[in-house]
């Protein structure tokens, strides 16, 4: 049963994992806008999403390190940098930085939005869960 339900959930908990770790990457894309150099960064989500729901959990998640009994476990799995990919700029700049800020914002707003629904998505499955427990 409980294989059951995490099957489930296990690809909306992976795309909101994901989404999580695009929204990092593309805040640091931003916060490097004027940074001479820096080259942006972001993942192929689709493809990401496609190996993260197939290996399932047997990457083996990183675990935080507990140093009091009051602490509350947590693990994330990790992103490797090979699946980090450099952004092609449409216009380069001169000091070699390729941010574009208006594709980083929309880029922030579109996930975002997916982020959003994703929580609406799994509260709703978690919700006609727990109706269909509630009636059994």
């Amino acid at each position: 049963m409980l294989d059951k339900l995490d099957r489930e959930l296990r690809f909306q908990q992976e795309a909101l994992t994901l989404l999580n770790k695009r929204q990092n990457i593309l805040a640091s894309n931003v916060a490097n806008a004027d940074t001479p150099g820096y080259l942006a960064r972001d993942i192929d989500f689709s493809a990401q999403l496609k190996s993260a729901v197939e290996r399932g959990n047997n990457n083996g998640p990183l675990a935080l390190t507990l140093t009091s009994g009051r602490h509350i476990a947590a693990s994330a799995s990790p992103l490797d940098d090979a699946a980090l990919l450099y952004r092609i700029p449409d216009q380069p700049a001169a000091d070699g930085n390729t941010v574009d800020m208006d594709r980083e914002r929309v880029n922030f707003a579109d996930n975002s939005v997916r982020y959003q629904s994703g929580i609406t998505i799994l509260g709703t499955q978690i919700k006609n869960m727990m109706s269909v427990i509630n009636q059994g």
